[in-house]
């Protein structure tokens, strides 16, 4: 009885979320939207009318205590870290983020944790979650994100600004800081971390035009801890997000003091309290500067998109990397797997990666699995399949002219009218249909998780199969796995099953 109440659950849940899939718009109309985008305020009109068909009034948004944050890099980090902060304050926390990794019940969190299957079908058509504080993550930009409909949040955040959807934000830095500026609400405090000189500027004036105070967040150093602060997540740039976290939980702790500020001012500098502490260290964030040991095959994981996420991304890698080769005791293969989406400039990112010197770089599409059965939280509209596999060898050949290889003729790109096998120009560059297919080739069967009998094992020539000796006959591997969230979401859902639970 038990199980087929589960098997009704999941049946239900995989409806909800394929309805939800309708409202994804494909990649014809996407295009279209960007040659026409002349009124970005409609998006917000969209959005109201749809909390109305919810049965919700704006005004109602306003008892969630709302913590907004934006920025191009580190605003999820920076909203896991103060989620977790006020969550051991004995706060019930609701954490809206996007994109989600491996299923789309990511996106909303109550107390740190995915709302359940069976709470996502209900709450899917009926709305009505309660808790003591949201912490709210824009999607893109700020003043015409659909989140922005929020009318009276507690405390806004920004955390570091940079270029990236510049369709859609704007083609400079000072652009896409305007955007950004658009979450700042009339005597709402604001906090921003360093930034540089002309997108600070922009954000400064918003904060005038709006009428809102903006701080600038300290050093992590700056604060009165005893010794240095330990971080959940990984990389010295988290210590950005980590103040910018502790400056938002200080100040909607400190709400009811009901404090006036005016202009730009350095944000104050104060002894963290033992939950905010403990909350910094506990904070977990998959896919970003995560590692996942498996046996001989080490993972690491990051979803840097842009070029300066990417020098945080190398910066990491190359810092955590030594030890983990100490340990091996024997022979390691580094091998990249990258992939790309949107108008990211995919050459920029990996020339940073090259001097990481791979043995192997791996190129596939945000596919999961070349296979029907794939995971509706795993579909995407956004972009045609052949754009995909055309991007895949278009990073290829980067990579091989970046790393002064010659060209050879092109590839065959399909294969008996379906998926490409393998598309190969050279021995140590190479091109899968799916995430699943690139791990089972870099793993070499070496990964117990990856070797489960249930998953679907794709045929490759010889010549492919005999590319991998060096694989099969080294120590350890690792596997850097980088360039799109997506592609950090699809591998994870094949590394890491508690994910799929």
């Amino acid at each position: 009885m038990k199980s087929l109440r589960s098997c009704s659950v999941m049946n239900v849940f995989q409806d909800a979320v394929c309805t939800l899939n309708t409202l994804q718009t494909n990649a014809s109309a996407l295009e279209q939207v960007k040659r026409e985008r002349g009124h970005p305020q409609l998006q917000l009109q969209a959005m109201r009318g749809f909390l109305q068909r919810a049965g919700l009034k704006v005004e109602e948004l306003d008892r969630l205590n709302i913590i907004h944050v934006t920025g191009t890099k580190g605003k999820g980090s920076t909203c896991a870290f103060t989620e977790q902060i006020l969550r051991n304050y004995g706060f019930r926390t609701g954490f809206y983020s996007s994109p989600h990794l491996v299923q789309v019940r990511e996106r909303i969190r109550i107390n740190g944790q995915p709302i359940g299957k069976e709470l996502f079908t209900k709450y899917f058509w009926q709305v009505n979650v309660k808790v003591d504080l949201a912490v709210i993550e824009v999607g893109i930009g700020g003043a015409y994100d659909c989140t922005n409909i929020i009318r009276r949040p507690w405390v806004c955040g920004i955390s570091s600004l940079g270029i990236d959807h510049t369709s859609i934000l704007g083609d400079t830095i000072e652009k896409i800081a305007w955007q950004k500026g658009g979450i700042f609400k009339l005597g709402v405090p604001a906090f921003t971390v360093k930034q540089p000189v002309g997108p600070m500027k922009v954000l400064q004036e918003r904060a005038e035009e709006i009428g809102c105070s903006l701080s600038v967040c300290p050093d992590l150093e700056e604060y009165e801890s005893e010794g240095s602060l330990s971080l959940g997540l990984a990389g010295h740039h988290q210590r950005r997000n980590a103040s910018l976290a502790l400056q938002l939980s200080h100040t909607w702790l400190q709400r009811h003091f009901l404090t006036e500020f005016s202009g730009v001012s350095p944000a104050p500098v104060f002894q963290p309290s033992p939950a905010m502490i403990k909350g910094l260290a506990e904070t977990e964030w998959p896919g970003r500067n995560q590692t996942l040991k498996h046996g001989p095959v080490t993972y690491f994981l990051d979803g840097a998109h842009t070029t300066r996420s990417m020098l945080a991304c190398v910066r990491w890698f190359n810092e955590v990397t030594p030890q983990h080769e100490r340990n091996a005791g024997g022979s390691v293969v580094r091998v990249l797997l990258f992939n790309a989406t949107g108008e990211r400039d995919c050459a920029a990112m990996l020339k940073l990666l090259v001097p990481c010197h791979f043995d192997f770089a791996v190129f596939c599409p945000n596919i999961t699995e070349a296979i029907a059965t794939c995971n509706a939280d795993q579909q995407n509209f956004n972009v045609s399949v052949e754009n995909m596999l055309t991007r895949c060898l278009d990073n290829q050949q980067s990579w091989r002219v970046l790393n002064g290889q010659e060209e050879k003729p092109e590839a065959e790109l399909l294969i008996g009218g379906g998926l490409p096998l393998v598309a190969e120009r050279h021995s140590d560059t190479l091109v899968f249909p799916c995430i699943l297919s690139a791990l089972q080739w870099i793993s070499q069967g070496r990964d117990s998780v990856l070797s489960n009998p249930n998953k679907c094992i794709i045929p490759l020539k010889p010549s492919i199969n005999a590319k991998a000796a060096p694989l099969r006959e080294a120590v350890s591997i690792h596997v850097l796995i980088t360039g799109s969230l997506h592609l950090v979401g699809g591998s994870l859902k094949h590394l890491d099953p508690a994910l799929n639970s």
